[in-house]
């Protein structure tokens, strides 16, 4: 039942103009990969951290752990690490204070596939 309702959203969310911004930087998946084969690398935040940096090269870099393998831990510690990025680029950089809530990294790293942020 789940699988029924997260095709969809997951085909529309692959085709938004946030990912397709973020294929600019390169592929998600390597050779022909399937929209949850890019999907899987958006979430495991290791693609995302490699934006980031190509974003802010300035900013100190943490360990990201490349090799998730479905690692809720090892998810939510990538994950983590980019939101810190995105908050000291937008404070440091632009000088800016971001004023809205940030996505929950708990539940992204522990559940990817619940379509709640």
């Amino acid at each position: 039942m789940e699988n029924e309702i997260f095709t969809p959203l997951l085909e529309q969310f692959m085709t938004s103009p946030l990912v397709t911004w973020v294929k600019t930087f390169g592929p998600l998946a390597a050779g022909n990969g399937t929209n949850l084969d890019e999907y899987v690398a958006l979430v495991d935040g290791v693609f995302l951290n490699q934006v980031m940096h190509q974003i802010n090269p300035k900013s100190e870099s943490q360990r990201v752990n490349k090799k998730v393998n479905n690692d809720a831990s090892l998810r939510i510690h990538n994950l983590s690490i980019l939101v810190k990025q995105i908050k000291f680029y937008y404070q440091e950089t632009l000088q800016q204070l971001i004023m809205m809530s940030l996505p929950n990294v708990l539940i992204i790293g522990k559940n990817p596939f619940s379509g709640k942020y």
